[in-house]
């Protein structure tokens, strides 16, 4: 859809201009949060299941493993993903979409499924918005990789499949209220 990537690429613009000090001062104190690099790089499947590298700011700590409650902070209310504005202005991603999953997941997917690949990876979602403590309920689960893989993943497609037969420019519009407002 050309109008919702004009609108990707406006917001993202104006978004990181505007939060541009509010990155760097993220970025400056998860890097000595962390004692590394205070930008998080990993590759993630994107539209096509064509492999991109997604932007986040770094919130553990790699020599102990911890997560400080500041790093868990920026992960709750997802400060963390504020770099992935870069990847939306690069057109990697959009502002909603399914959201960009590591490999084995979505480019695994069979089917009437794979109809998912054929969207932009999104900043959110409906299955997001769904799962937005789903850190909290793996931990909450004796198998946790099997839970995701048996029930989270699942519905998520089905979510993300739904998205993908009623994507509107209306509809990103009311994800992107119902996440501004989550918090």
């Amino acid at each position: 859809m050309f109008i919702k990537r004009v609108f990707d690429i406006i917001f993202s613009f104006l978004g990181l201009i505007i939060l541009f000090p509010i990155i760097i001062l993220l970025f400056i104190i998860s890097t000595i949060n962390t004692q590394s690099f205070g930008v998080f790089f990993q590759k993630r499947v994107g539209q096509f299941a064509e492999i991109f590298t997604i932007y986040k700011i770094k919130t553990i700590n790699l020599k102990t493993g911890n997560i400080s409650k500041y790093n868990a902070f920026l992960r709750q209310t997802k400060l963390d993903e504020l770099p992935q504005l870069l990847n939306i202005l690069k057109g990697e991603m959009s502002f909603v979409g399914p959201r960009p999953d590591i490999l084995g997941y979505y480019d695994k997917l069979e089917g009437e499924n794979r109809l998912i690949l054929e969207l932009k990876p999104g900043l959110t979602s409906e299955a997001s918005l769904k799962y937005s403590n789903e850190e909290e309920l793996l931990k909450l689960q004796i198998n946790p990789l099997q839970y995701n893989d048996e029930v989270i993943f699942p519905d998520k497609v089905r979510i993300n499949l739904n998205y993908y037969y009623g994507r509107s420019l209306l509809l990103d519009l009311k994800i992107i209220w119902k996440t501004l407002f989550n918090f």
